[in-house]
C-alpha cells in the first residue's frame, strides 16, 4: 500500500490554480490525514491577489488547510536558500509542522531537508500536466482548458447591455455570445413578471436582482464561457422599475445596484431608435422614452461609464466588438 503521512504541505503561487496543481493537491489529499496549502509571491499578481487564490483552494478542496498570506515575503528572484529559510521560519512561528512536503519543483528536496521533513515528488516533469502558470498568465484564455472552471471565472469579464423596453438587449446579448462563442444571461426579471401576472411588491424585486446575480454566477461556474458573459440588464434597472412600479426599494436592492459600480467590465446602453414592439407586457413607446432617459441619468449619476449603441444590429455587433478589443477587456 502507499506510505501514509500524518501532515502534508504543499506550496505555490498558484497563479493561476490549474490541473497540475490539482493534481499535486490531490495527492497529498489521499495519502496524508491532513494537509496545508500555502500560497505566496513578491511581486505580488494584482489580478490574482492572495484572497482570491485562497478562494480558489478553499472551494475546490473544502477539506484543506490554507494558510495565511505570509507578511514580507522574499521577492520571487530571491535564491532558493533564502526562500527555504523564509518558510522553515514562517512555518515555525505558526506552529505548523508538516512531516512531509509535496512538490513538483527542484526546490522540492532541498526545502524537506531544511524542515527536517519527507519529501514526496509529484510529476516532477510534468508529464503528465505540461502546463505552468507562467504559461496560462500569458494566454489564460487561450489555455483555459487547464484551468477547472470555477477558476477561469474569475477571468471571464462581465458585459452588460442597458436600455428602455424593446431596446434590442436581448437580441445583441444572445448574439454577441454567439459571435464570441459564450453564454449570455437572459433578463431573469422578464421570467418573474410574466410568471407574476405583473403583481410585483418591493420584496419581488429584491428577489429579481438577487436570481439575476444568481444566474450570471452560475452561468460563469458551470463553464462553456470563453472571455465575456454577456449580460441582458442588471440591478440597476431592476432598481429603477422597483421604485417606478412600487414606489421604493429595499435596501439589499440598492445595495446590489451600487454593487454594479464594479461588477461589469463594460457597459453598453442600447438606443431607442428601433422600431417599440409590443408584447403585451410592455408599455410604451412613451415610457420607454422616459425609461431610457432614467437609465442614462442613473449611470452617469453613479459615474459609470458606458457606450451608446445605436443603428441597427449589425451596427451595434460591429460596435461591441470596436470597444471590447480596443478597451483591454478582452485581456
Amino acid at each position: 500500500m502507499p506510505e501514509r503521512y500524518r501532515h502534508g504541505l504543499v506550496i505555490g503561487k498558484f497563479a493561476p490554480l490549474h490541473r497540475g496543481h490539482q493534481f499535486l493537491i490531490e495527492t497529498a489529499l489521499e495519502r496524508c490525514e491532513r494537509v496545508s496549502a500555502w500560497t505566496y509571491a513578491n511581486p505580488e499578481f494584482p489580478e490574482m491577489p492572495p484572497e482570491v487564490r485562497q478562494g480558489w483552494l478553499r472551494e475546490l478542496y473544502p477539506g484543506l488547510e490554507v494558510l495565511p498570506a505570509p507578511p514580507d515575503p522574499p521577492p520571487d528572484a530571491a535564491p532558493d536558500a533564502v526562500h527555504r529559510a523564509f518558510v522553515a521560519r514562517t512555518l515555525a512561528g505558526w506552529g505548523v509542522r508538516p512531516d512531509v512536503v509535496f512538490t513538483s519543483e527542484a526546490y522540492g528536496a532541498p526545502l524537506a531537508r531544511q524542515l527536517g521533513i519527507r519529501h514526496h515528488p509529484v510529476d516532477p516533469g510534468r508529464t503528465r500536466f505540461p502546463i505552468s502558470g507562467t504559461q496560462l498568465r500569458a494566454d489564460v484564455h487561450g489555455q483555459r482548458t487547464w484551468l477547472d472552471s470555477r477558476v477561469y471565472a474569475h477571468f471571464v469579464r462581465r458585459v452588460v447591455f442597458l436600455g428602455g423596453e424593446s431596446t434590442g438587449k436581448t437580441t445583441l446579448a444572445r448574439r454577441m455570445a454567439e459571435e464570441y462563442r459564450t453564454r449570455w444571461a437572459h433578463e431573469y426579471g422578464g421570467d418573474v413578471y410574466i410568471a407574476a401576472g405583473g403583481r410585483l411588491d418591493r420584496v419581488d424585486f429584491t428577489a429579481i436582482a438577487r436570481g439575476h446575480r444568481a444566474l450570471e454566477d452560475r452561468l460563469l461556474r458551470e463553464g462553456g464561457v470563453h472571455r465575456f458573459l454577456f449580460c441582458d440588464t442588471n440591478a440597476l434597472t431592476t432598481a429603477m422599475f422597483a421604485f417606478l412600479m412600487v414606489g421604493g426599494a429595499e435596501p439589499e436592492l440598492l445595495q446590489l445596484a451600487h454593487d454594479c459600480r464594479s461588477r461589469y467590465a463594460q457597459v453598453f446602453v442600447c438606443a431607442d431608435d428601433i422600431v417599440f414592439e409590443s408584447d403585451g407586457w410592455r408599455g410604451s413607446h412613451d415610457t420607454r422614452r422616459v425609461h431610457q432617459a432614467l437609465i442614462r441619468y442613473d449611470l452617469e449619476v453613479r459615474g459609470i461609464p458606458y457606450v451608446l449603441l445605436q443603428g441597427g444590429l449589425e451596427a451595434r455587433v460591429a460596435r461591441v466588438r470596436e470597444v471590447l478589443e480596443a478597451s483591454g477587456t478582452n485581456r
